[in-house]
């Protein structure tokens, strides 16, 4: 895998505890075992692109303030959507 930052090849898979700020952005929530990539070169540890817009997206279709300050990856996308699908996201 290939690093997104300094470009070697010494990435790897793996999940990490990130922090994300809420849609209305009155409030942040601790997301564990979250899948990143880490760079053994440069040390970056980071998420793919992919998983930054399926987090934002999910948190824009869920009931946030029902979510705890803190919780897992899986537990978060688990979460009931209330729309199927981002209908704000002219991207596609």
């Amino acid at each position: 895998m290939i690093c997104q930052w300094c470009e070697s090849d010494t990435a790897r898979e793996t999940s990490n505890t990130v922090y994300w700020e809420l849609p209305d952005g009155t409030n942040a929530i601790e997301i564990q075992d979250t899948p990143s990539i880490h760079c053994l070169e440069c040390g970056m540890t980071y998420q793919t692109d992919n998983t930054v817009k399926e987090i934002e997206d999910h948190l824009f279709l869920i009931d946030c303030s029902k979510l705890e300050k803190s919780m897992k990856y899986d537990t978060l996308m688990a979460a009931p959507r209330l729309l199927k699908r981002n209908y704000f996201d002219f991207s596609k």
